[in-house]
């Protein structure tokens, strides 16, 4: 999956220099749910345990072939918040230089047709901490619309004083 300027491909175990590069950043894992990277053998750890698999891709930035950021989605057995069966929950991060350059958007547009055309699925969730209203901003970009509810999801880091917002995104909205 990619556009001009990036593709979503797998994560490989030489990604984690580059991986470990902006997940230490303090300001980039807290706003997803996970702590800072202490070292690049972390990052290696987290390749090999939680990015691997069919479901999480590294954005890769084509005009460097930098991973600058992570993309996927989660199942209902997975999902950090109660979805059905058959749907899923996204999830994503860049990298700070890449800030409010579109590249979220991107990102999301390519999973959000992955997800409903290849794999069939219904209904797309997010959610997104309070205190980071530019991943709401993104699902909105992509057709997401906010479902009202507001919950804790004690499972990610600080989810259990931070809470989160649900987005939804059903198939119908976009191929209506």
């Amino acid at each position: 999956m990619q556009t001009e300027r990036i593709k979503l491909r797998p994560w490989q175990e030489s990604d984690a220099e580059e991986l470990f590069k902006y997940a230490s950043d303090p300001e980039v894992g807290p706003r997803a749910g996970w702590a800072p990277h202490q070292s690049v053998e972390e990052s290696l750890q987290v390749i090999r345990t939680f990015f691997k698999g069919d479901h999480t891709w590294a954005i890769e930035l084509l005009a460097t072939g930098e991973a600058i950021g992570c993309i996927g989605y989660l199942t209902q057995t997975e999902s950090n918040i109660s979805i059905s069966e058959g749907d899923a929950e996204v999830g994503y991060w860049v990298a700070r230089p890449y800030w409010n350059q579109g590249i979220a958007s991107e990102a999301l547009k390519l999973v959000v047709d992955y997800c409903f055309c290849q794999k069939g699925m219904q209904t797309l969730w997010g959610d997104y901490f309070l205190n980071n209203p530019a991943s709401g901003r993104v699902m909105e970009k992509c057709g997401f619309r906010d479902t009202g509810k507001t919950t804790y999801c004690r499972q990610l880091y600080r989810g259990d004083t931070c809470p989160v917002r649900v987005m939804r995104l059903d198939r119908y909205m976009l191929f209506s």
